[in-house]
């Protein structure tokens, strides 16, 4: 999907792509151009040609992996392209937030285009499946979540041990190159605790009382782990809405695999990837504004997904497993929302239905494979 948006800012742009580790930031670079040179800042080699600058400027494009790790890697990089002539177009591929790590003073602001590579999706699958064989899919999704290699495999007992050689690598090598943490296994701890608190609203002082530390530290831990791409946060929606204070943001893993529940909650977690990743999508190609919400009030009336699309309410997204009677609270936002669309998904349904105040119940399959958010 980003692949001809990404070579239409190539002659211009530097173009920084960023995303988990091990969901195809490397592979999809490499299949820009059939002439490129590549070099990965955790290769030792390749680490002296960036130093010395020695790289083959024949090529028309230059991959730099995890140039991140790099001290004053922005004012490197800005006075690379401030410098050399084009081409060779340059791409930055990391596994990590690349605009949060502001460890240099200048600024790579007016020369570069970022997008944002999440694993796979139904909708990204769809396009090569037939529409009997989504179902499938879907439960394969909720399985052993969208990462490329272990959705390929399918196989559960290959999943769990890709997943702790995954997890390992993000906590023990890229988290101690980019941030002063020292309690890893405290982290460790952070990430089970969530994995089964995923889809409900997290108290940050009930987190700290289990991890015997302050709420600043676990908000400071929730920050990493984000920029790391292990998990996101879903924050209530409050504006218009009478009495919708509630402020703790929900977590939800861009590994769906890693989610400890029931169906209906690895159902919720997958549907959030799904939406996240549109809405990064409108934003990096389009330069939308896209958000992601949930809408509760303080009386426990709740829709599990809030977009609001250009400051507007654009979907209200309910998620069930198999519950085909529309949830009785789309009636109360639909109030503060009068022309939002009202979708509710099922993953096991006998037949889509529309009802007079516009709410539409669909397979949660057929709609995930066709999202849109436009």
């Amino acid at each position: 999907m980003l692949e001809k948006y990404i070579v239409a800012d190539l002659p211009n742009k530097i173009v920084l792509l960023t995303g988990p580790r091990q969901s195809g930031k490397t592979t999809l670079s490499m299949m820009l151009s059939k002439k490129y040179g590549y070099l990965n800042f955790d290769n030792l080699d390749h680490r002296i040609e960036i130093s010395e600058k020695s790289w083959d400027r024949s090529k028309e494009l230059v991959i730099f992996d995890e140039l991140h790790k790099m001290k004053q890697w922005k004012a490197w990089l800005k006075g690379v392209y401030d410098t050399e002539k084009r081409p060779p177009a340059i791409l930055v591929a990391g596994s990590a937030k690349l605009d949060t790590y502001k460890k240099v003073g200048d600024s790579l602001a007016g020369r570069f285009f970022q997008y944002r590579l999440h694993p796979l999706d139904l909708k990204e699958i769809g396009t090569i499946l037939k529409p009997k064989a989504l179902n499938g899919a879907l439960a394969t999704l909720m399985e052993v979540g969208g990462f490329p290699e272990p959705f390929l495999n399918g196989s559960k007992r290959f999943y769990n041990r890709w997943k702790r050689s995954h997890l390992d690598i993000i906590l023990r090598q890229d988290l101690l190159d980019l941030e002063s943490v020292r309690q890893i296994s405290s982290m460790e701890t952070l990430i089970q605790l969530l994995r089964k608190r995923v889809g409900s609203p997290v108290s940050y002082k009930s987190l700290a009382e289990d991890l015997l530390c302050s709420d600043k530290t676990i908000k400071r831990w929730l920050t990493i782990l984000e920029n790391m791409y292990v998990i996101f946060r879903v924050t209530p929606y409050h504006k218009n809405v009478a009495r919708s204070l509630i402020k703790a943001p929900k977590i939800y893993f861009y590994d769906t695999g890693q989610v400890i529940g029931d169906e209906s909650v690895r159902l919720e977690n997958l549907t959030a990837c799904a939406i996240l990743k549109e809405a990064h999508f409108h934003e990096d190609c389009y330069g939308e504004t896209v958000n992601l919400h949930y809408a509760r009030t303080k009386e426990g009336k709740e829709i599990d997904f809030l977009v609001i699309k250009e400051n507007t309410p654009f979907l209200l997204l309910e998620v069930k497993l198999a519950d085909n009677r529309p949830s009785r609270h789309f009636s109360h936002f639909g109030r503060y929302f009068p022309d939002i669309k009202k979708i509710q998904i099922v993953k096991d349904i006998n037949r889509e239905r529309t009802f007079p105040d516009g709410v539409e119940v669909r397979g949660a399959a057929k709609w995930l494979a066709g999202l849109r958010l436009g």
